[in-house]
């Protein structure tokens, strides 16, 4: 593991609003910065109520002129939502403003419901064009001199740009464009270990990358003690369990006893989709994302994790930098 980096998906927590969940963001990632975490991205996400980062580009530069040094970017933009020469002119503006600071991580689902991604769209196109339109985002942010259509500000920023996934179709195209890779481990476990397999077997050496760099993310829920991890954890397999039951909502109140609130088919559905993470006091997060790390080798590893009370969320980001930092030079010293 060579660095460590944070995805926050800007909560709306319940009897909170998007501005409050905002100014969390920035606080988070002020804190994250302090902290060491390499790069904090943030995700686009429509038509729900307990995510505030859906105009992501925007949230993005927010962020970035509220720190100065950790990279910020898209983890990520859902480019079938989108003309890749307007995400183009967007990351290029953000990458003119905060030079060598921006990422681009994209995604070929919707990151919503149908009926949201057709009012995205507007027209929906029956084929899958999303390799094609990665390819010509690229070249927008390269040199593109000579070219009909040309971003203005993009040329010639070369904004890096990474494919995310679920999946074996994304570690395919990451490999095949030689471009860094970040599977969706936090919510979509099944595949990781054969989409890595496939992504670092298959890779091709590109104009920007010499060899594979393979991202997981994980979830993390630290506190003073397993107990209380318990309970502030118990907000976002709440949060899933109503988002599986076609009830989203605000990221809800921690409560003493989540089989109470949640029928047991439906929460080892959502413990399962969670099941790569790490939770508990200091030395339990600890082993479980050496674990993880060990099982999986990845270059690096992305952490998250939804707590109802933000100063809550900070210390359990706070407490996983130093986990991640000590193991880092752990694995240092090793090679």
């Amino acid at each position: 593991m060579k660095q460590f980096s944070l995805l926050d998906l800007a909560p709306v927590a319940e009897g909170q609003t998007a501005a409050d969940a905002l100014r969390n963001t920035v606080s988070l990632a002020q804190t994250a910065e302090a902290a060491g975490y390499h790069r904090y991205w943030l995700a686009e996400h429509h038509n729900m109520p307990g995510i505030a980062s859906a105009a992501t580009s925007v949230l993005i530069g927010h962020v970035a002129q509220a720190t100065s040094t950790m990279r910020i970017g898209a983890g990520g933009v859902m480019l079938p939502n989108h003309a890749p020469l307007v995400i183009a002119e967007q990351f290029g503006t953000l990458a003119t403003l905060h030079p060598n600071r921006i990422d681009l991580g994209l995604g070929r689902a919707p990151g919503t419901d149908m009926n949201t991604a057709r009012a995205l769209r507007r027209h929906m196109a029956p084929e899958d064009s999303f390799p094609q339109d990665v390819q010509e985002l690229i070249a927008y942010l390269g040199d593109n001199a000579g070219a009909a259509v040309r971003a203005f500000p993009g040329e010639g920023t070369h904004v890096p740009v990474w494919i995310l996934g679920s999946s074996l179709y994304g570690a395919q195209l990451a490999a095949m464009l030689g471009l860094p890779y970040a599977f969706a481990s936090h919510f979509a476990p099944d595949m990781l270990e054969e989409a890595l397999d496939v992504y670092r077997r298959t890779f091709r050496p590109s104009a920007t990358m010499s060899a594979p760099h393979a991202m997981l993310a994980a979830g993390v829920c630290a506190a003073e003690t397993d107990a209380e991890a318990a309970y502030l954890r118990s907000s976002q397999q709440l949060a899933f369990a109503r988002l599986r039951s076609g009830r989203p909502g605000k990221l809800p109140h921690p409560v003493e006893d989540i089989a109470a609130e949640v029928p047991a088919a439906l929460l080892a559905q959502v413990n399962h989709m969670l099941g790569c993470s790490a939770s508990g006091a200091r030395n339990t997060v600890k082993s479980g994302l050496k674990a993880i790390i060990d099982r999986y080798e990845p270059d690096e590893v992305m952490v998250t994790g939804m707590i109802h009370d933000h100063q809550a969320r900070l210390t359990s980001f706070k407490i996983a930098a130093e986990v991640l930092t000590e193991l880092q030079a752990e694995y240092a010293a090793l090679s």
